[in-house]
């Protein structure tokens, strides 16, 4: 008899031994945001959007691979922060249609954005150099704010995309003779992500 209450103790104390789950793999036990983070979270969601939307946007208008195939990388970016926001229980602010936004700063900036990129080829590479400008501030706040594990891994892997896309935006330009000055980070960090 004490051995069968010593198994249900057990049993109870580490739920793996009784077959369960351990309580780290539950959903419900995922650490709580802070309002900032639920903020900055759902804002990159968006964000990711936007930059997708463009480059698809402007792979229709110039026929070049760079925008098609960063575009693919944002979707990746997007899945990510997706499933993010599903663990902590959130709202999905993305819309599903290209160019459309649910933060009318966003809709406004893609229009800014979609408008300067149509003018001519290294305008729309501009467009790409800057809106990856802008990511990189951005994320690199992000992962500043938060102490939540889960996201800023995240945050970082997205960071390290966002410095490639710009490489690919700034080579290009450089290539056309036309020197991209960044508008968002600062030029000690622009320097060291084009390694000048």
């Amino acid at each position: 008899m004490k051995l069968i209450g010593l198994i249900l103790a057990l049993s109870c104390a580490f739920p793996v031994l009784a077959g369960g789950k351990p309580a780290t793999a539950n959903r419900s036990s995922a650490a709580v945001l802070t309002e900032t983070e639920e903020a900055t979270l759902l804002w990159m969601r968006e964000e990711e959007k936007l930059a997708r939307d463009v480059y698809l946007t402007l792979y229709k208008v110039w026929n070049k691979p760079i925008f098609s195939n960063i575009a693919e990388s944002e979707q990746a970016h997007m899945d990510a922060l997706l499933k993010k926001i599903e663990l902590f229980g959130l709202i999905d602010p993305a819309l599903p249609d290209v160019g459309d936004f649910a933060n009318p700063e966003l809709q406004a900036l893609y229009d800014e954005l979609v408008a300067r990129g149509k003018l001519s080829y290294v305008d729309a590479l501009t467009v790409g150099a800057t809106i990856e400008d802008m990511d990189i501030r951005d994320i690199g706040n992000a992962i500043a704010e938060t102490t939540n594990l889960p996201l800023k891994t995240t945050y970082e892997s997205l960071l390290e995309g966002s410095k490639s896309h710009l490489r690919a935006f700034v080579d290009l330009l450089d290539q056309v003779g036309v020197e991209y000055s960044p508008q968002y980070i600062d030029q000690a960090v622009f320097d060291a992500i084009l390694d000048i």
